[in-house]
């Protein structure tokens, strides 16, 4: 089984399947991303898009210029910011590229997978987001396309995480 760490092969898919093969993915990925980011997250673990190096590659995207711009649906965002959690802050400093969104209809908060999308046609599905077992591709856009439709659609049923919003006081 390949994993980013071991190279990527040729037609630019690959399993992963482990925590460090998954954190790979995710910073391969977004380092390759050029003004566009879609995130699926059911789930946001602490170490999930926390770390320096993956919070570097957010920060650049989101200020690449006037295209920039990074989606994200998030679940539970009253749990991520009682953590504390790294994204959260970022996304507050950067509000104008980052926006983050909750999806409240039954059907989109009972979809489990997570994935991360890229502007160049890269994605990183993850079927269960609590388990680190997926598949990633570079550059495959007809692969890309259903996860990327099915985002859009929670994306416009969802809500600002207005919990979310830095308070200037």
């Amino acid at each position: 089984m390949n994993s980013p760490a071991d190279g990527m092969p040729k037609d630019g898919h690959c399993a992963i399947a482990g925590r460090e093969a998954l954190a790979a993915a995710r910073l391969q990925l977004l380092a390759a991303a050029r003004h566009r980011l879609a995130l699926h997250l059911p789930l946001l673990g602490r170490d999930d898009y926390g770390n320096d190096a993956e919070l570097a590659e957010l920060k650049r995207v989101a200020t690449s210029g006037r295209r920039a711009e990074i989606r994200i649906l998030l679940h539970d965002p009253g749990s991520a910011l009682r953590d504390g959690h790294r994204l959260i802050a970022l996304s507050q400093r950067l509000s104008s590229a980052i926006q983050i969104r909750t999806p409240v209809e039954d059907v989109d908060r009972q979809c489990a997978s997570a994935w991360l999308l890229a502007d160049d046609g890269a994605y990183l599905f993850l079927p269960d987001a609590g388990r680190p077992q997926g598949r990633m591709a570079l550059g495959d856009r007809a692969a890309q396309a259903p996860l990327q439709q099915q985002f859009d659609g929670i994306w416009e049923r969802s809500v600002r995480a207005s919990e979310l919003q830095a308070l200037d006081l």
